[in-house]
């Protein structure tokens, strides 16, 4: 078979990978964990290990880093993967956001997820008042 026949093909399952082995890219889970590594490896099914792996944690106007080294990811729980462009990457560090120390942002986010889950309760017990059936495990895994 011709090799040049076969570089013009577009894949649509994991061998779509091949092209960002060894590059920086960005991964989203589906808990809302967002990872930033080298892809070094994949299987078939979409499972993907990351070396120098940071998970960025945001929070309102910044964000913090957290070191987490070498990650296997299984590949039911990627939303998004794509490849980082360093240049643009360079431009995102002097954005609005602010780089916050990790222990902070983990108190603000914990601060932030307690307010949420207040409105949340005020919510259910208003449309429950009104009648609704609110299934408190509604939340749980919707994939």
């Amino acid at each position: 078979m011709d090799s040049n026949l076969i570089s013009t093909k577009y894949f649509t399952t994991t061998g779509c990978l091949l092209d960002l082995v060894d590059k920086r890219v960005h991964v989203s889970l589906r808990d809302g964990k967002k990872l930033f590594g080298v892809l070094r490896s994949f299987d078939h099914f979409g499972s993907l290990i990351l070396q120098d792996t940071i998970e960025r944690v945001f929070i309102e106007g910044g964000y913090g880093n957290i070191e987490r080294g070498i990650f296997i990811i299984r590949g039911e729980n990627i939303i998004l993967l794509g490849e980082m462009d360093e240049e643009k990457e360079s431009q995102y560090n002097g954005s609005n956001l602010k780089l916050y120390p990790i222990d902070q942002v983990l108190e603000i986010q914990r601060l932030e997820l307690e307010n949420s889950a207040k409105k949340e309760k005020i919510r259910m017990k208003k449309l429950a008042s009104l009648g609704f059936n609110v299934d408190p495990g509604y939340r749980d895994d919707m994939f």
